[in-house]
């Protein structure tokens, strides 16, 4: 039985939301998926990439009633990435006429995944022109946004953006493919800031690359291959796309991410927590590093100003859930940010320096303070000291004179 959305006289959405992954690539915490896929009616018919293989057979069922009968002419592969690329033999299969439109990277891929296209490959590059019907498409190199085969497709005649990868976001649409069909600013924002940040974080550069590139032309919808399609409010998530890209905070608050054994550390988060917001400072986040994945972790670095890392000494070095987390700040590129440090320890409190010394391998991260060093439990001393960094992080805040 079919599934399928009309998006306009001519665009099908044949993809399918899958309600069973619970981790996506294996190890991201996920409440299900979508994988979209799209077909073109024109004069020629045109398939916008496939789907993982679990969800396969229902993305075959919606193709075949979309087609009503018709041949399917072209697949146009974006990304080659399995999550959207499992499905092509299965498709050369079934429409042996079919031609396949990607870069010459992507036929590489192809060829180390077992996929081999013969005769019916159609090499395009960059600005390259492709007509299929009334409707004529251009292409943009997209290379690491997130992998270097990646290409954008932009249909000139009805003004849509096949997005790739980007502009996508975890989740399971669960009935609904339009951002403005879902409560999306207050119940979604923060997977699609999850996603971008821990899938493309790391490319910001690749990634404003491609914002110029597609600026300069009109856009009616941004169809990406996870996640919402946009039609409504384009501009606020190319916004929020281009704080993720360039590294600026999206909002001035303080991340407080603290690894703790017995709840000495945690006091000390929740103190600090509370000096800033007797300061004014209403924008406060607390997480234990121990009990939240770090892509949760990640996002939220992303989207604040102020970091605190408060950690105490395990085996003379970082808790392993705050050094994993600081790990990954720097393979992801996570740069412009304020940070602030709390160690802990009974006889050699060294977490400050292990902290210190990620940092210093970041870029554009300024450290706030020498590590305040809790011993064993926090002390009326200690109180000061969380008193007097609460108030030098608020003073960090203000505009340089």
């Amino acid at each position: 039985m079919h599934n399928v959305r009309k998006m306009t006289d001519d665009l099908y959405w044949v993809g399918v939301n899958d309600k069973k992954p619970r981790l996506f690539e294996g190890l991201y915490p996920v409440d299900g998926v979508s994988y979209n896929a799209y077909v073109l009616l024109d004069d020629k018919t045109v398939l916008f990439d496939t789907v993982d293989w679990s969800v396969t057979r229902q993305f075959l069922e919606n193709m075949e009633y979309v087609l009503n009968g018709r041949p399917l002419d072209y697949l146009v592969v974006n990304h080659m990435e399995p999550d959207h690329a499992a499905a092509i033999n299965e498709v050369l299969l079934r429409y042996p006429e079919i031609q396949i439109i990607a870069t010459k990277k992507a036929r590489l891929f192809m060829r180390q995944f077992g996929i081999d296209p013969g005769d019916r490959f159609i090499e395009v590059r960059e600005g390259d022109i492709f007509g299929f019907g009334n409707h004529e498409v251009t292409f943009a190199a997209a290379p690491m946004v997130h992998w270097p085969e990646v290409m954008m497709t932009y249909d000139i005649t009805a003004r849509i953006l096949f997005s790739a990868d980007a502009f996508g976001s975890f989740g399971s649409l669960d009935g609904a493919l339009f951002a403005d069909e879902l409560n999306f600013v207050e119940e979604w924002a923060g997977e699609a800031r999850r996603y971008y940040t821990n899938i493309v974080g790391k490319y910001g550069t690749q990634v404003m690359n491609v914002l110029k590139k597609v600026s300069s032309v009109p856009i009616d919808l941004i169809c990406p291959l996870h996640g919402p399609v946009w039609r409504e409010d384009l501009g606020w998530m190319i916004n929020k796309y281009i704080h993720w890209a360039t590294y600026e905070p999206e909002e001035t608050g303080v991340l407080i991410v603290y690894g703790s054994m017995y709840g000495n550390t945690a006091q000390a988060a929740q103190i600090l927590a509370s000096r800033l917001v007797e300061k004014g400072m209403k924008n406060v986040r607390v997480y234990d590093a121990g009990e939240t994945h770090s892509s949760y972790l990640i996002a939220e670095a992303f989207r604040y100003s102020h970091l605190a890392f408060l950690s105490v000494t395990h085996n003379l070095n970082v808790f392993l859930p705050v050094q994993t987390l600081m790990e990954d700040m720097k393979r992801l590129n996570l740069q412009n940010r304020a940070v602030a440090v709390v160690e802990n320890g009974t006889w050699a409190p060294t977490a400050g320096k292990g902290m210190i010394r990620m940092l210093e391998s970041m870029k554009q991260i300024k450290i706030l303070n020498k590590p305040v060093s809790v011993l064993s439990s926090v002390s009326d001393a200690n109180n000061g000291e969380l008193e007097a960094l609460a108030e030098s992080i608020i003073e960090s805040m203000k505009p340089v004179q």
